[in-house]
């Protein structure tokens, strides 16, 4: 079923990246407009592709020019400016803009003077003691380069962040179990573990005429090159480099593809040997008898489980880190989802710089879920574009009062603040006027060069002071983007403990911080974790769905994350001095 909205949405997000690409400044009137358009639409609730031109200008942050895009793009499928753009900046070349020191004028210039056409070009440009001797560059920049290229590791450019995949692949899954003859359809693969980046897509559809699902599926408008087509398997890219894997199996068949392509491959490898030590035989089409091939099971993971043993395990499991042996002891690990949550602890509104729906609009959201709490947390002042200044926090303050009379006790609303974390550590604003605050994190947003021991001493520094009670996304990374600081994880998790510090699990898609190895290591410490969305917008509430995701494929104990407790010692720990017992 064609999604005007999402292809207006995600073609203004390409114009926007090429664009900064073409003109070199990412704040420039173009990129400034197609984020403007994105905004609006993002907020309107009708049938995009019915508006005519003039309908069109009437959203607001929507031109002409854009309106006139938009128009192309709904009656032709495409937008001559867009192609021309493609064209002229290959994905490889939109990557490099991925790695921390080079923006858009940095890389035309390795392109023009080195001929630097990818992130392999850059590695060799390195090796070569090349980007020493451009302008602008240097040693130091070349070895910034080099340490930044190392710690993103050898698949960047190469897999795709899971903040790309995963709209892609609900809207391509919506898409196809639209089609007619589609019993059912899902993602697999890296993507359904929810691995952090994947390499490709892969997607199973029930349905009994494979052939005629397949003659639809390459006509979708997501479908940019087919590899390959057939009656079971398909193969096409898309628009953005991602190549998708369809695979096309009896409705009978479904439970056995969906265990077979989910993988991990030595999920599956334990899998089959556990098969085979009772003479059956597993692939991706059903446990069966090795002697005659009688099925055992195939149409659900569960039964295929059963069959073997063991109870369910849940996708995010499924790594190979001994889930089996625990399955079968009856110790899995549980697994969060997001219903469990009872209240989100970092959300934005309208007031911080970024922030896309108005306080009314993310109270409600909230409330809608079932929230026992709901913390606003505006960007603090330091924040460069997007930070808030006392006087409109104190009207926020009693904005919140309002509606928290309105809404009554159904839920609480906290007024609370996204403190910055200075490069020494130092907090915005006064001790008083902190501590007035209902809840404060503090998260780093810059200086995100400094060592290891610096980064370190500055988050313990925070962690220390009465008001924070919670760390924002501690590593400060973007997956595929931007790595993470480096910080001494012990000395840091020895400081949550002793100092009763919260860490956030984000589960903004771009971020998923804290790390999977944070919370690893935190196995033993008597630290809290909260849950949280993050959200600029209203709908990304949601989002505490994909942190419980995270936190589960970690092995969280669900006894050290504060909001999936009971609503009572949830509000209690909400209202109680930092470190009191609850």
């Amino acid at each position: 079923m064609p999604d005007p909205k999402r292809d207006a949405l995600d073609m203004l997000d390409e114009l926007r990246e090429l664009t900064i690409l073409d003109e070199g400044d990412p704040q420039s009137f173009r990129v400034r407009a197609y984020e403007s358009a994105k905004h609006g639409i993002e907020g309107f609730a009708g049938d995009l592709g019915k508006l005519s031109l003039s309908e069109l200008q009437k959203i607001e942050g929507i031109g002409k020019s854009t309106a006139s895009k938009l128009r192309e793009l709904f009656e032709t499928g495409r937008v001559e400016k867009l192609t021309m753009l493609r064209e002229k900046h290959p994905q490889a070349i939109v990557d490099l803009m991925k790695i921390p020191g080079l923006g858009p004028k940095a890389v035309a210039r390795l392109r023009k003077e080195l001929g630097i056409g990818g992130i392999e070009d850059l590695r060799k440009a390195i090796a070569e003691n090349k980007i020493r001797d451009l302008k602008g560059f240097g040693k130091t920049s070349e070895e910034k380069l080099a340490k930044a290229l190392e710690r993103m590791g050898a698949d960047t450019g190469k897999r795709t962040p899971i903040a790309n995949a995963m709209p892609l692949a609900e809207r391509l899954v919506a898409e196809i179990t639209a089609l007619s003859g589609v019993h059912f359809a899902t993602w697999c693969g890296s993507l359904r573990r929810f691995s952090e980046t994947v390499g490709d897509l892969d997607i199973v559809v029930a349905a009994d005429d494979g052939a005629a699902i397949m003659e639809m599926l390459v006509k979708l408008p997501l479908v940019d090159r087919v590899i390959g087509t057939g009656a079971a398997k398909t193969s096409f890219v898309t628009r953005r480099g991602l190549q998708v894997d369809v695979r096309v199996v009896a409705k009978h068949q479904l439970g056995a593809a969906l265990l077979y392509f989910t993988g991990s491959k030595g999920h599956n490898i334990k899998m089959r040997q556990r098969a085979l030590e009772r003479k059956w035989t597993l692939n991706e089409y059903a446990l069966a008898e090795q002697d005659g091939g009688k099925v055992i099971a195939s149409e659900t993971e569960e039964e295929v489980y059963r069959a073997l043993g063991l109870p369910f395990i849940h996708p995010v499991l499924r790594e190979d880190m001994g889930e089996l042996d625990l399955a079968e002891r009856g110790q899995l690990p549980q697994v969060l989802v997001g219903s469990e949550v009872a209240g989100d602890f970092h959300v934005h509104t309208s007031v911080s710089g970024d922030g896309r729906s108005d306080i009314e609009d993310v109270v409600a959201a909230a409330h809608a879920r079932g929230y026992a709490a709901v913390a606003i947390t505006e960007h603090a002042e330091k924040l460069s574009l997007n930070g808030v200044d006392r006087e409109a926090l104190l009207e926020q303050r009693r904005e919140i009062a309002a509606l928290q009379k309105k809404i009554g006790d159904s839920m609480k609303i906290l007024h609370g603040i996204e403190l910055n974390i200075g490069a020494e550590g130092e907090l915005d604003y006064d001790a008083q006027f902190r501590s007035e605050f209902d809840f404060c994190l503090a998260s780093i947003h810059d200086h995100l060069d400094l060592d290891r021991a610096a980064q370190t001493r500055r988050v313990v520094r925070a962690m220390e002071d009465p008001s924070v009670r919670m760390i924002g996304h501690l590593s400060a990374r973007m997956i595929g983007a931007r790595p993470g600081v480096e910080l001494d994880i012990e000395a840091v998790l020895a400081a949550a403990e002793r100092t009763r510090t919260a860490l956030e699990v984000n589960g903004g898609l771009p971020r998923l911080d804290v790390t999977l190895d944070v919370m690893r290591a935190a196995r033993g410490r008597d630290i809290q974790f909260v849950l949280t969305s993050d959200a600029h917008h209203a709908k990304e509430l949601r989002r505490v769905e994909f942190a419980a995701l995270h936190a589960s494929k970690a092995w969280l104990d669900p006894s050290r994350v504060v909001n999936v407790w009971s609503r009572e010692r949830l509000l209690a720990w909400a209202s109680a001095p930092k470190g009191a017992s609850v």
